[in-house]
């Protein structure tokens, strides 16, 4: 769905990381797979910043490989602390929803 960029801003995170803790993964495949979800406003250089974000905030197993179409490309999978924030983001994102479920007048 189009128009979604400002929504996504606060939720992206999350999602690159959903992505990322069902397996190994890498930047472009991350962008092709939020693309097919329908996300069709998200470009590679989100996905990057997002990427590069999650790594300063220590969440990430990061592993550079050689890559035969290119420069080395990076892998990324989860560790401990990734794994506890995406539980609390899935949290957030349950309270989150709950509570506009109420305003919306379905529960």
């Amino acid at each position: 769905m189009k128009g979604l960029t400002e929504l996504l801003k606060g939720v992206l995170e999350g999602i690159v990381l959903q992505k990322i803790a069902k397996g190994e993964t890498y930047g472009y495949e991350i962008t092709n797979y939020l693309v097919d979800l329908g996300f069709e406003d998200i470009v590679e250089g989100t996905v990057y910043t997002v990427l590069l974000r999650l790594e300063k905030k220590g969440l990430l197993i990061v592993e550079k490989r050689k890559s035969e179409l290119g420069p080395p490309r990076k892998f990324y999978t989860l560790n401990a602390a990734g794994h506890a924030y995406l539980k609390e983001f899935w949290e957030k994102w349950n309270f989150l929803e709950e509570r506009l479920r109420e305003l919306k007048g379905e529960n």
